[in-house]
């Protein structure tokens, strides 16, 4: 789990290094489309594959598909960083292999929590996936800071980091890990993942491209293919679920749903991936683009500081996921679930109160507080829905799980992104033409300048970029200015402090809409019932599982 998250959210903090490796420009319009696929091609694959490959798991063998996605995940990291080509054909490369190495990724977390539940019984599983949900979110953080510090040397280092790791790790998941669940052999529901992924795939590329300029419009919500996207996809899915009510093996059980455990505790992490999916952008966007810069640092630098200053939020998860887990095991789940969603709405409100140019030690208090409602939410959540369903089961609850988390990261960036370019969209091009003209740049070229997409003003701020110079610099205007003028046009501070007003104006509409999502959320968690627990065989011996699996996994 630390290999899987580490790498999604090093390529994240790395992107500005990447698209100077391969020479791509990230203020060229046409490029934004692969800037999206970068950062939501992995996360769409592995929404749309994990329950099909907890089902796999199910019938093949949990451990049996948890080593394939070992071994798929490390070569394509070696594939990955031996991309030789420059400029789209480089970040098609990389998109494409990111695309299988999701697939490995997708091998591992749908099997992850199903070995987990069957290794440990009730009363220890809450801590055992509470190590487990730790080292999922904490790679997610780490990997931000590993990928500031590995870009500044060479790019493609960010994918030698997973080699060396997923060498032993295969090594060792081959020679150690053993069955200890049930094996459930059965067919494959073909109709269901068809419908599934055809429906998935199309909402989320439908919402990735909603994000880009259309027609004339900043974003691209009317186009065609958009809405043929949202609507197929959204058609697409309600097919899927009469597909499922009627097939004799469904891969996503629909009667699992009847138990107000299972339905609640996923409801409670769709939603809370909403709420929390787009933080990371955000935080990063407002920490490179804006915050770090005012402060003195090159934007080159940013990366790396983004990630070190980030680091509260995973201290405070990694302070309270285990202790949550291990609490809710005697005490239940709902409490502490519901209690660290309202933790996490509160810090949403924290982080409202914030200027631009904020104080360190409050934000960080903020991050802390975050991470702390996160950890608190997370591991006794898991806890609850894998423990609430029958031991045949686990490997397709495993990955129901994680398609509502990875969806509702994805619709987390869409929803996010597109209130934060409607927010920049009501206000940035007037700021940037007014505030270029003021320092020499004629009526003309400011014009063109702020008529810009904000997309690609909020992308430039997203990788670190200062676009100001790149812009004006290509078609010669800053050689026409005095050098007064160019210094302070290029500087740390002009674009930063340009931009930082039309930002907070959309900051103020994400971080509003996050809290409502996290109370939401919150209530969700409440609603799920008591403490309740399906047939414990497979890891206590209790139940009805299979008596000769059940005495190998009991504790001694």
């Amino acid at each position: 789990m630390l290999l899987a998250t580490i790498n999604s959210s090093i390529v994240l903090i790395s992107l500005p290094g990447i698209f100077t490796g391969i020479r791509l420009d990230p203020l060229e319009p046409a490029n934004v489309s692969y800037l999206l696929w970068m950062l939501m091609g992995y996360m769409l694959v592995t929404a749309v594959l994990v329950v099909a490959l907890g089902r796999l798991g199910d019938m093949m063998g949990r451990v049996r598909i948890y080593n394939a996605g070992f071994l798929i995940f490390t070569l394509t990291s070696v594939i990955l960083s031996l991309d030789p080509f420059h400029g789209g054909g480089g970040a098609l490369w990389l998109i494409g292999w990111r695309i299988v190495q999701a697939v490995g990724g997708s091998m591992l977390m749908a099997n992850s929590a199903a070995i987990l539940t069957d290794a440990f019984p009730a009363r220890q599983r809450g801590m055992a996936l509470g190590v487990n949900m730790v080292a999922g979110i904490a790679g997610s953080f780490l990997g931000l800071v590993l990928g500031g510090v590995l870009v500044t040397w060479n790019w493609r280092s960010i994918f030698w980091v997973n080699v060396p790791i997923g060498l032993i790790g295969t090594v060792w998941a081959y020679k150690s890990l053993h069955e200890t669940g049930i094996r459930r052999p059965g067919r494959m529901d073909w109709w269901g993942n068809i419908t599934f992924a055809l429906g998935l795939t199309a909402l989320l590329a439908g919402i990735t491209y909603g994000i880009q300029p259309y027609g004339g419009h900043t974003m691209g919500w009317t186009n065609p293919w958009v809405l043929a996207g949202l609507i197929g996809g959204a058609a697409m899915l309600a097919v899927f679920c009469v597909v499922e009510s009627r097939v004799a093996e469904p891969m996503f059980p629909l009667r699992l749903f009847r138990n107000a455990a299972f339905a609640g505790g996923n409801a409670a992490t769709l939603l809370g991936a909403i709420a929390r999916g787009g933080l990371q952008f955000m935080l990063i966007i407002w920490l490179q683009g804006i915050w770090l810069p005012l402060h003195g640092y090159d934007f080159e630098d940013t990366p790396l500081w983004a990630g070190v200053f980030m680091l509260p939020l995973t201290v405070g998860f990694l302070l309270a996921g285990p202790v949550s887990g291990y609490l809710s095991d005697r005490f239940g789940a709902r409490i502490f679930s519901t209690a660290g969603l309202i933790v996490v709405a509160a810090s949403f409100f924290g982080l409202l109160t914030l200027p631009v140019d904020f104080d360190y030690g409050l934000f960080a208090a903020l991050l802390l507080l975050n991470g702390l409602g996160q950890g608190m939410f997370s591991s006794p959540n898991t806890s609850s829905i894998m423990g609430s369903v029958p031991a045949r089961y686990r490997g397709v609850a495993s990955g129901m799980r994680s398609t509502f988390q990875n969806s509702g990261t994805a619709l987390s960036i869409g929803v996010f992104f597109s209130l934060m370019v409607s927010g920049l969209a009501a206000t940035l091009p007037k700021t940037l033409g007014s505030g270029l003209q003021a320092h020499g740049v004629p009526a003309a070229t400011a014009h063109q300048v702020a008529s810009l997409p904000p997309v690609s003003t909020l992308f430039a701020t997203f990788l670190g970029n200062n676009p100001i110079g790149h812009l004006l610099g290509s078609g010669g205007t800053l050689d026409r200015l005095t050098a007064a003028q160019r210094a302070t046009l290029t500087g740390h501070r002009f674009f930063p402090e340009l931009v930082s007003g039309p930002f907070h104006h959309g900051l103020t509409i994400v971080f509003s809409v996050a809290a409502g999502m996290a109370l939401v959320s919150a209530v969700a968690s409440a609603l799920r019932g008591g403490h309740e627990r399906a047939d414990d065989g497979a890891a206590t011996g209790t139940g009805r599982g299979a008596p000769e699996e059940s005495r190998a996994a009991r504790p001694s």
